[in-house]
């Protein structure tokens, strides 16, 4: 079975990659839909056309919301409330994302890690 190729333009897989090398403990995964997550919680990723979404608590999401005049992610006729699209901009500022990118990965921790389904 051949593996599925990408259709995230290069250069916004770069800025990924680059935002997600800026914290060591954090592992980029996934191939065709690129990705991170902790203990079973995902908190960013890349939609197929390179869109980035960002998982935040509740009261930074209505700081970021306001600030970067942007709206909850939408995937699949679904609102995902805890998911902001990243606007271009900031998208291409990895030093100005960084921090909620932080935010993000530390949201995740307090959550209770989900059971793993490897076997």
């Amino acid at each position: 079975m051949a593996k599925k190729e990408s259709t995230i333009p290069a250069d916004k897989l770069e800025l990924y990659n680059q935002l997600v090398a800026t914290n060591p403990a954090i592992e980029r995964k996934g191939d065709t839909v690129p990705y991170t997550s902790l203990n079973g919680h995902m908190f960013s990723y890349l939609d197929k056309e390179g869109n980035l979404a960002i998982r935040l608590p509740k009261d930074e999401m209505d700081n970021f919301l306001k600030k970067y005049k942007t709206t909850l992610r939408e995937a699949y006729g679904i609102v995902q409330k805890e998911y902001a699209e990243v606007p271009e901009k900031l998208f291409k500022n990895t030093k100005e994302l960084k921090p909620y990118f932080d935010i993000s990965f530390e949201y995740v921790q307090s959550l209770k890690p989900k059971p793993s389904k490897k076997k």
